[in-house]
Order: C-alpha cells, then sequence, then structure tokens
C-alpha cells in the first residue's frame, strides 16, 4: 500500500509542473500581443527631421511692410529768385525795334533745381504781368543744373493801336509751385537804350530749355 502510495505522488508532481509552466507562457505571449496591437507606435527621428526641414518658415509681417529705400528719395527743389540771374536782350535784325525780347535766367547756384510755368513780366506800367501765349509752357518743369539756362521770349507789341513807352521792365518767378507768396521781382536791365513801344497784344512764352522753343512763337506772331 505504501509503494502504491509513493507512485502516485511521484507521477502527479511532474505533471503539475508542467501544466504551472504552460499556464504561465501563455499569459506572457496574450501580453505580448496586446502591446503591439493597442500600443502608440512613436515617429522615427528621422521622419521628425524631414518634416522639419520641409516647412517653410512663416513670413515676418515686420519685413513685408518695411519701405523701400525709393519711398526715402527727395525731389529737385524749385528754383528760386536767389539760384538765378536774368537778362533781357533784343532779338532780331539790327536796327528793327525792340518788338521782340528774350529773357534768359542762368542757375548760378551751385546746386540743380527746376523751373516750371512763366515768368511774370511787367513791362513799364502795364496794369499787370503780361499775358502767357498759350501752349507754350513746357509740359513739366524742367532741371537746371548749376550754370545752366532756361529761356523766355517777350512780344512787346501785338498790333493794337493803344502803345504806350516802356521805360523798364521787372520779373519775377511768381509763386513757386503755387504753394506759397510770389517772390518780390526783380528789374531787369533794358534790353535797348532808353525806351521801346509795347501794347495791349504784349505776351510772354513759358520757359524752355532752349532759345528756339521759347522765340519760335513769338517772332511767328
Amino acid at each position: 500500500m505504501r509503494t502504491a502510495a509513493r507512485r502516485a505522488r511521484s507521477t502527479w508532481k511532474p505533471y503539475a509542473v508542467g501544466a504551472a509552466v504552460a499556464a504561465a507562457l501563455v499569459a506572457t505571449t496574450a501580453c505580448e500581443g496586446d502591446s503591439d496591437e493597442g500600443g502608440p507606435v512613436p515617429p522615427s527621428a528621422s521622419a521628425s527631421q524631414s518634416q522639419s526641414q520641409a516647412t517653410p518658415p512663416a513670413p515676418d509681417d515686420d519685413a513685408s511692410e518695411a519701405p523701400s529705400d525709393g519711398d526715402d528719395a527727395v525731389g529737385t527743389d524749385l528754383c528760386t529768385m536767389k539760384d538765378l540771374t536774368f537778362t533781357a536782350s533784343k532779338y532780331g535784325e539790327r536796327g528793327e525795334p525792340a518788338r521782340h525780347i528774350m529773357v534768359v535766367a542762368t542757375n548760378e547756384s551751385d546746386r540743380e533745381c527746376e523751373i516750371q510755368n512763366a515768368p511774370e513780366i511787367m513791362l513799364g506800367d502795364a496794369q499787370g504781368p503780361a499775358p502767357v501765349m498759350e501752349g507754350t509752357e513746357a509740359d513739366e518743369p524742367f532741371t537746371l543744373a548749376a550754370g545752366e539756362k532756361a529761356y523766355a521770349g517777350v512780344l512787346a507789341t501785338g498790333g493794337n493801336r493803344d502803345t504806350y513807352e516802356v521805360t523798364f521792365m521787372t520779373l519775377t518767378l511768381g509763386s513757386p509751385g503755387g504753394e506759397a507768396e510770389a517772390e518780390e521781382p526783380v528789374e531787369l536791365e533794358m534790353p535797348t537804350e532808353g525806351s521801346f513801344q509795347a501794347d495791349d497784344g504784349q505776351r510772354v512764352t513759358g520757359w524752355q530749355p532752349t532759345e528756339g522753343l521759347a522765340m519760335r512763337p513769338v517772332t511767328q506772331s
């Protein structure tokens, strides 16, 4: 009887150990499966680096709104009476009356300046400046470098009967740009000895960069 009991106990022990080992293996396998299926997969380092390199940086609003250099550019100032000297001379054949007169403005300053419109010229005791001939003003102001000249023509008589003696002439540039008071006029040296005749048909041309452009409308009148 004792021999049979020992055999029964010795036979059960290996089977019990084997069952325990098998159960442990099954539990371990199940845990590994759950971890592979349910857990998040972290991105690789190379994928993150590629994404950061492919994404362009956001634009800088301050840089895009920065003004260009052209916004700070400064234009050329208009000529003033202090920049220029003026002369008046008879234009035409010797011995003819001073009906056509050429006025020259010379930039005597050390800087360039722009001249525009027409001079305001008073012939003697006229009631106002000589009217500007239509279509004779330059389309835009033009620049006079230091030493350069601008020209204007004066038609003293336009064929009207009411003539008078001119013994002096005055000139001013008028109101520079129309934004300031007109500068004080200067008296021009007479283009002839003594006096010359003028009438209500007198006219003046706008400033021009060449003698021909200024005097052609006058001589053809």
